[in-house]
This record gives structure tokens, sequence and C-alpha cells, in this order.
């Protein structure tokens, strides 16, 4: 429920800290005196749209903050933790609104979107008025409505999960059709691709590995051609050393001749003769150790030729071809399997839709009945609210082609405003100040159930008096035994009932500027007030006599109320 409500600089409203209790709180005032304002800051808190027209004349912002105690397992707690916020202790509300328009929002100190911030308000406070059609016009919130009256949540439930399973049988069923649907389009297309990534067997990392190693092995190309053409100069057929071991022997001919003179040149030949034959056998190793395979190498650059063209064909990379193989070979055993995994789907598709509609069935019937059980209980309530000559009705339409989570049922509340006139959805056939006695007849039928726990009334009483507004006040108490009740109203009788009584007046601070102040009231203050709202301006002693009476009898006695009220102003 609400405890406090703090209000900074909106519109007359400069500063106001209020607390509520449980039961029923009254607001009362003169007209214009700023019960609207007080609404208004207060719908701004809950996620209310926001206007920079609100902030106060002067200020720079106005705030309005809003302080809930509700239980640990209540549903706005479940909005708080689905948006990780904490929410230990108190829900505090809070919204800044700015004079250029601007406004944040806040919950616990954290910010949080206005979205939240009205999630989070819609499950703590229901505001209902005259022209306030919020919690009506939704025949989805018919249907929750309904089925809190009848204890329906679990079974709602239930239904709503078996839909769930519903709809992901359909969904694996279409996903499977429309796969094998494909397999069987491209049937030979995949044959003849498992078979060629089969053959090809690309191992992961395989493409890197050949690339590496062909680069290895044209390097070592270019090395050993260099090294084959030197060998060749040195050791092949271009080799000097047959011409050189020819020349050494005809100058060992000569060496006996002349040896003084032959010996150093036959020396210096010996010398080159072994440094060829020495260069011969390192040309020689180096060939050896060069590791260049010309037909490795073919075999290389053929199969890099192969993979690259795989790639291209299939438009994946290398590295992805093992995956797509694996990726046709799942979808061809689908093609070959699929018919029978077909039919099994297609018969847990059939159990859940069954399933899902018997339970539905059930749930449609238990609403018929619940839906009866609720006309009677609202149109119990009609006729001392001066409704006695209408009527109300749940329609509950069931179509089977509307399947949802939540059935298969339309709930909306219709009335008849008069006996012979044509039933229609309330919102459009009742008037402003019937709607708002549907409604609180609705509301008291239901009592907690479907509720928020913080109610707040805008004037229903509008345009009533004497029993029937007494028969309002009766109402509202009863509701503000199971859920707090906070009623803006000019109705003495109404406010009589009251177990907390607020007074909103203007106030003048200063020559030029005037303010809304709300205060508590005492006994006494309280008796003067529902005087006022009998008498006006002048409270006669007839007047608050019958204040008395409507406070010590709980407003038994509407009738002397009214006439005192009528007296009172015929007098002056």
């Amino acid at each position: 429920m609400l405890v406090q409500l703090a209000i900074r600089d909106i519109v007359l409203i400069d500063r106001l800290d209020l607390e509520f209790v449980a039961g029923l709180s009254v607001l009362t005032g003169e007209t214009g005196a700023g019960k609207s304002i007080l609404l208004d800051a207060f719908a701004l808190a809950l996620g209310g749209r926001g206007d920079g027209s609100l902030v106060r004349h002067g200020a720079s912002q106005g705030q309005v903050s809003a302080v809930f105690d509700v239980p640990a397992d209540h549903a706005a707690r479940a909005v708080l933790k689905a948006n990780d916020i904490s929410d230990d202790g108190d829900l505090i509300l809070r919204r800044v609104q700015m004079a250029d328009g601007r406004t944040r929002a806040f919950i616990n100190d954290q910010p949080v979107s206005v979205q939240v911030l009205r999630a989070t308000g819609s499950a703590l406070v229901e505001i209902h008025g005259q022209h306030d059609d919020r919690a009506l016009t939704d025949p989805a919130s018919h249907r929750a409505l309904l089925d809190a009256f009848g204890g329906l949540e679990d079974l709602a439930a239930d239904v709503a999960g078996k839909h769930a399973a519903w709809r992901k049988a359909t969904q694996s069923l279409a996903q499977h059709r429309a796969r094998l649907e494909k397999a069987r389009a491209e049937g030979d297309w995949l044959r003849h691709s498992v078979d060629e990534l089969g053959k090809l067997d690309v191992q992961p990392g395989e493409e890197e590995a050949l690339a590496e190693r062909r680069t290895h092995m044209m390097q070592a190309e270019k090395i050993a051609v260099d090294l084959k053409e030197a060998y060749e100069g040195v050791g092949g057929n271009g080799s000097p050393t047959p011409s050189l071991a020819a020349i050494i022997r005809r100058l060992e001919r000569r060496g006996a001749q002349a040896p003084r003179l032959v010996e150093p040149a036959i020396a210096a030949l010996d010398q080159a003769l072994n440094a060829l034959e020495e260069a011969r056998i390192a040309l020689q190793t180096a060939l050896d150790e060069a590791d260049f395979d010309p037909a490795e190498l073919e075999r290389l650059e053929e199969r890099l030729f192969a993979l690259r063209a795989a790639s291209r064909k299939y438009d994946v990379s290398v590295e992805d071809l093992p995956a797509l193989a694996e990726r046709y070979t799942v979808d061809l055993a689908a093609l070959d399997e699929g018919e029978g995994q077909l039919q099994a789907l297609e018969q847990a598709d059939r159990a859940a839709r069954l399933a899902y509609e018997a339970r539905a069935a059930v749930l449609s019937d238990k609403r018929r009945a619940t839906a009866g059980q609720l006309d009677a209980a609202v149109n119990g309530e009609l006729p001392p609210l001066k409704l006695d000559r209408a009527k109300f009705t749940t329609s509950v339409e069931s179509d089977k082609t509307l399947a949802s989570p939540d059935g298969f049922d339309r709930v909306e509340f219709w009335v008849q405003t008069n006996p012979g006139t044509r039933p229609g959805p309330m919102m459009k056939v009742a008037s402003g100040g019937e709607l708002s006695r549907f409604m609180l007849a609705l509301k008291v039928a239901l009592a907690d159930r479907g509720s928020a726990p913080t109610l707040v009334f805008d004037e229903i009483d509008s345009g009533v008096g004497g029993a029937v507004a007494d028969a309002i006040g009766q109402r509202l108490a009863r509701l503000a035994g199971r859920v707090q009740v906070i009623n803006v109203t000019h109705a003495p009788q109404v406010a009589a009932r009251a177990s907390t009584h607020f007074l909103i007046a203007k106030q003048a601070e200063g020559k030029d500027r005037v303010a809304t102040r709300v205060s508590p009231l005492d006994t006494d203050k309280r008796r003067e007030e529902i005087a006022r709202m009998l008498a006006g301006a002048h409270v006669t002693d007839e007047a608050r006599a019958a204040a008395d009476r409507l406070l010590g009898g709980g407003a038994s006695d509407p009738a002397s109320a009214g006439r005192a009220e009528i007296g009172t102003r015929n007098r002056r």
C-alpha cells in the first residue's frame, strides 16, 4: 500500500509530505483547491505522461516520490527483479519533471526507463474516475479479472504452459518440414557433394600447412637451381678439371728436363684440382640437403588447387569445408530418415494441440460458470447505486481460431443501462457517472482479487447525493477492508465513512503567490469540513448536527443528511 507521498514544486504545490495508512482515506476541499493537481502529481510518480507545465512557476524542476509497503511476493517486486533493481524493504518510486519537458525516473534511487516505472506503478496503484477508463478498456484485463474472481489463475497458467509446449512442437515440425523439403529438392546435389567432399577429406589446418610447405619448396627450388649451375661449372661437363689434369700430365713429362721451372707450376695446379674437387663435393652435399623434389612440389600445388577450387565451388573457406561436409551429411541423412521423423513430429504437434485445447476448453467452461457468479455479484450491488434498472453481463465468446496463451476466450464486460435498450461494451454504453458506479460495483465484487493494493477513486460520486452517495460510501468502506482506498470526494456521506480525512485548500503566500496545502483533520475539524460540504460557505448549526449524525452513525441516515444539506442551502 501507499505509505508516503512527497511532492515538490508541482503547479501550486511547493512542498507537500503526506502519510497514508490502510483503510479508506478521503480528500476533500473546495473546487479548484488542487485535488486534480495532487492526483496528476501522483500519476506522474507512477509513470504517467510528463509535462513541463506541471513544474511550479519559477522552479527549474519538480519532483514526486511515492513510498509503498508491499509483500515480498507482490507482482511489483517481480518487475523490479526482472530489471535487476534492488527491492529490499519499501519500494520508492520517484519522478523528476524538468521545466523543459524532460523527465527522469527512479525506483529505489536507481535510474529506470519510464516503461519500467509505469509497469511497476500499474502493479501498485489503480486510478479510477468518471473519465479514467484504463482498467476497463482492454478486454484482456476483463479476462484477467474474471480469472481472478473465479480463482482460475492456476488453470490459466497451465493453459499458457500447454500453449507454449504446442507452439514449440509446431515450430520444431515447421523447421523439420522446411529442412526436409530443401533436402528433397537438392537430393542429387547433396549426394554428389557428400561424395566429393568425402573424397577430398579436408583436414583441419591443412591449407595453411600446405601453403607453408609450398613456400618452402619454392624457395628451395630457387637455391637448388643456382647450386646445380655451380655444380655443372665445377664438376659437370663444363668442369675445367679434365683440362687441368691433362696440363699437369704434360708438365710432368717435361719435369726431368727443367725441374726448377715445372715443379712449382705442377704443385699449384694440383692444389687447384684439389680445391675444385672440394668445391664439387660441397656443392653435391648442398644439393642433397636442399630438399627440393619437383614431384613433391607438383603434388602440393595440385592439392592446394583442389582445396581452393572446392572452396570457390561451395562458397566457403577451405577451413569450413569439413563442417560443410558434415552438414551435408546430416541433411542427406535427414532426407533418408526424415519421413519417419516427420511423422513423429506431426504426432507430437497433434498431441500438444489436443492437450492445449482440452485444458483451454475446461478453462472456457469454468469462465462461463464464473461469469454467471460475477454477474450476480455485480448486479447485486447496482440497485443501491441508483442503477436498479441496469444490468451487468460478462460476455464470454469462444473461438478456437483465436487460440493464445490465455485460451480461446474473448471476455468483455457489457452493460444494459435501461430495459429495452441494446446491451453493449461498458465503455461505450455507460455514461461517465454510470461508468464510475459500474466500476465501483465491479471492484466491490472482486474485493482484493485481481486488484492493485492501492485504489484511487477520483470523484466517482460526482452528481449524486443522499442515499446513492451513502451507498457509494458503504461500498468504498467495504472495499477498504481488503485493499487501501484513496478517494477524492464532494459527498459528505462518503467522507463520513473514511478512517483518514485530508483537507485540500489554497493558501495565500504573499501578495502574488498561492500554494496548495493538504492537512489531516482531527475530529473537530473533520466535523466542520463535513458540515461545510453539507451547507456550503455558511456552516449552520443544523449542518453541524447533520455532520454529527453522519460521523456518529456511520452515515446511517443519509436521507436526513440530504434534508439538512437542502435546508441549509435554501436558507442561504
